[in-house]
């Protein structure tokens, strides 16, 4: 696989360890978080909060599994095959998608990494954009 430079205003492609499971964004900001929650911290998570027209499951929806945990809210998606966390329907944007920018395609070290308190989600959530 051919490793490409992360564009501004473009789709870009990514997927689990496997490849059984694909998918694009469009990447409207190279601005993201890397959150220190339980879980996001234990994944190596590197968020990319996306609207849902912004994102597309393009292979491999019968091959990922959904973890619910605490409120019950957040539907955090991973390769039932490889255990790769690709995306997440988060709680702080219910209606959108939370992609892992670890799992694209391309060299993701254009990105701004702003770290984020997730520890103390409910005292910091108003800062995620």
């Amino acid at each position: 696989m051919t490793t490409t430079t992360l564009a501004l205003e473009s789709w870009a492609t990514g997927g689990c360890h496997c490849g059984k499971v694909r998918f694009k964004v469009w990447i409207e900001r190279l601005a993201v978080i890397e959150c220190n929650c339980s879980i996001c911290l234990k994944k190596g998570f590197i968020n990319i909060i996306a609207k849902p027209e912004h994102f597309e499951l393009t292979q491999g929806e019968e091959n990922l599994a959904t973890y619910q945990f605490n409120t019950m809210v957040a539907e955090h998606r991973f390769c039932k095959t490889c255990g790769i966390h690709t995306h997440t329907r988060p709680r702080s944007h219910p209606d959108a998608y939370d992609i892992n920018a670890r799992c694209l395609d391309a060299d993701i070290t254009t990105l701004n990494i702003t770290p984020f308190d997730g520890q103390n989600w409910e005292a910091n959530v108003e800062s995620i954009q």
